[in-house]
């Protein structure tokens, strides 16, 4: 295994490694896997965690610009000239380890890893969350044994030289986010205050919180409350200044508000409890939100490698699956995008309908089905 740096590439490795674990434990078998990341990334952290042999090599960041000539700064010349000690290191650990097969989920620390599979001869299968291919994993895609992509609108975008390649797996999705319970959350959160005749909003930026969308949100709350119940991760940083917010809210309208820094264990119930979604576009949210048929409002992240947050947001919203603020991202444009989700309940069914269209919740099975056949030959 290797891939990693942020949670869209370490979750889905993790929850693969979860999901061909438990098939070969069925079958009385057992699998030995080796992650190979780097020290900073979160797999660092992930990994041991899980039990899982873990190793680093070194690799370099490359920081994108439209501008070439920004491309050939200190900074990535620097870290280009790290990549072949990183190759090194990996050729080295997959000599010693033998993998029948190795599997790419992206990340910079996968292209060392990747081309080192390839020097070994051990087949390589890359696994691309996001719609069309991240940069790791255009650079590994010619060294490919097989390419599992997470929507069928990947294909035309693919190379075409390595398009026969492709398989359409979805994204692994964390099995434990699609078994919630919306009166756990209740019960869990002590919402008490909430009108159970109204729908209900769950508002995330991330772990973190997204200043942008705390901020429209915030702008937004008395005519959001007036209309939904609204759990709001905001992260730990902006607690005190929403609360603050809030508290001028009329007695009703707050008791209508939950905020919290962080949502943990109780993620499945409350996703279980949204009847709309307002949040991010990682590759990561929409599996989950797809493949629980979650109407959602996405507000990507901007600066978000190769724009891949607005192309995921778009991709939805023309399928009927989304609403998008891509461009104009406001309080009122929020309330244009989220009220008719808010007062009309077929239009919140015929969305949930098209979302779960494109979510694929057995889609790290079919990774697990992938990797067996890679390992087979």
């Amino acid at each position: 295994m290797t891939g990693g740096g942020t949670g869209g590439h370490t979750y889905p490795a993790l929850t693969s490694i979860r999901a061909l674990q438990a098939r070969l434990a069925a079958e009385g078998r057992a699998v030995e896997v080796l992650w190979i990341g780097t020290a900073s990334g979160l797999e660092a952290r992930v990994a041991p965690a899980e039990g899982i042999a873990f190793a680093t090599v070194v690799t370099g960041k490359i920081r994108r610009s439209s501008n070439p000539l920004k491309m050939l700064s200190a900074a990535n010349v620097k870290d280009m000239a790290r990549v072949p000690l990183g190759v090194a290191q990996a050729r080295k650990l997959v000599a010693e380890f033998r993998p029948d097969v190795v599997l790419a989920t992206g990340g910079y620390v996968a292209v060392p890893a990747g081309l080192a599979a390839r020097m070994c001869r051990r087949p390589l299968v890359l696994h691309e969350q996001t719609v069309r291919l991240g940069l790791a994993n255009r650079k590994l895609a010619s060294s490919a044994t097989r390419i599992a992509v997470s929507s069928e609108s990947s294909l035309p975008l693919l190379p075409e030289g390595v398009r026969s390649l492709a398989v359409v797996t979805g994204n692994p999705v964390r099995p434990e986010v699609l078994t919630g319970h919306a009166d756990k959350a209740v019960e869990a959160l002590g919402l008490t205050g909430f009108d159970r005749r109204l729908p209900t909003v769950y508002v995330t930026g991330g772990a973190q919180g997204a200043q942008q969308i705390n901020g429209v949100v915030g702008d937004a709350l008395p005519w959001l409350l007036e209309r939904a119940n609204v759990i709001h991760q905001c992260g730990p940083d902006n607690v005190e200044s929403l609360r603050e917010h809030a508290a001028a809210l009329p007695d009703v309208l707050r008791g209508r508000y939950f905020l919290t820094g962080f949502v943990g264990s109780e993620l499945p119930d409350v996703l279980a409890l949204a009847d709309v979604v307002i949040s991010r576009s990682g590759a990561g949210t929409l599996a989950e939100l797809t493949a629980l048929g979650k109407p959602a409002v996405f507000i990507p992240l901007a600066t978000s490698a190769g724009g891949e947050q607005a192309h995921n947001a778009r991709h939805l919203e023309d399928a009927g699956a989304a609403v998008a603020l891509v461009d104009d991202v406001s309080s009122s444009r929020l309330r244009e995008a989220v009220g008719p989700l808010l007062t009309d309940p077929v239009r919140r069914v015929s969305m949930a309908r098209r979302a779960r269209e494109h979510g694929r919740p057995d889609a790290a099975d079919r990774l697990v089905d992938l990797l067996l056949s890679a390992a087979s030959g």
